[in-house]
């Protein structure tokens, strides 16, 4: 696992055990010689996070995409790493699954939300067979996983649709990660997903030649 995506808010939250915890995630990251993909700001829990692993691992073991129109709003200072501007939310959020070997959601807002939701919904579909993580600090997630079983049980969730991972401490939830297996189901969609990517690739070279 060279990379790990991680979702997070632009906000440091109301409690301090946020701020500690994505300083704390950072360290684990440097600990284990993992870069960090994020969405690209330099305020909030995004802003710790990022300068932690570039502090420990250096610039070029970060890398951030956000998007042209949110610049003004989540970098406040100096860009952290290699930042990529993109054109909208729908690159961003390609670009950073693109590059991440697995997926840490920590406390955030709609937009963590949002981010977590879809990769979780790629892995369900076979998209990808990456580990997706909730850092749960605080217990910040356990609303979201009782609306998950509330799912299960009303019908509409597979119970082995619901992979996710969830730690209150970032060496644990990584060990989990580290040792995930996906389900053969995923591997093989993931699989068919790459060669298909890649096929197109190849005619998109031949038609350009």
């Amino acid at each position: 696992m060279k990379r790990i995506c991680v979702f997070c808010g632009s906000k440091h939250g109301s409690r301090p055990g946020y701020t500690d915890s994505a300083r704390l995630l950072a360290q684990t990251l440097v600990k284990h010689n993992i870069g960090l993909v994020y969405g690209g700001g330099t305020v909030g829990l995004m802003g710790e996070i990022a300068r932690g692993v570039q502090s420990g691992l250096g610039p070029q073991a970060v890398l951030g995409v956000i998007p042209e129109a949110l610049t003004p709003r989540e970098i406040s200072s100096e860009l952290i790493g290699d930042t990529k501007i993109v054109n909208d939310m729908h690159e961003r959020k390609a670009m950073m699954a693109r590059h991440a070997d697995g997926f840490i959601a920590m406390p955030g807002g709609l937009g963590t939300l949002e981010e977590l939701l879809e990769v979780m919904t790629w892995q369900q579909l076979g998209f990808h067979a990456k580990p997706i993580g909730l850092l749960n600090t605080e217990g910040f997630y356990d609303p979201l996983l009782s609306f998950f079983k509330h799912c299960i049980d009303e019908g509409f969730l597979n119970a082995s649709h619901q992979n996710v991972l969830v730690s209150a401490d970032p060496e644990q939830l990584l060990q989990q990660m580290l040792a995930w297996q996906p389900p053969a189901s995923n591997v093989l969609a993931d699989a068919k997903q790459r060669q298909a990517a890649i096929g197109e690739d190849i005619a998109q070279g031949t038609s350009r030649s």
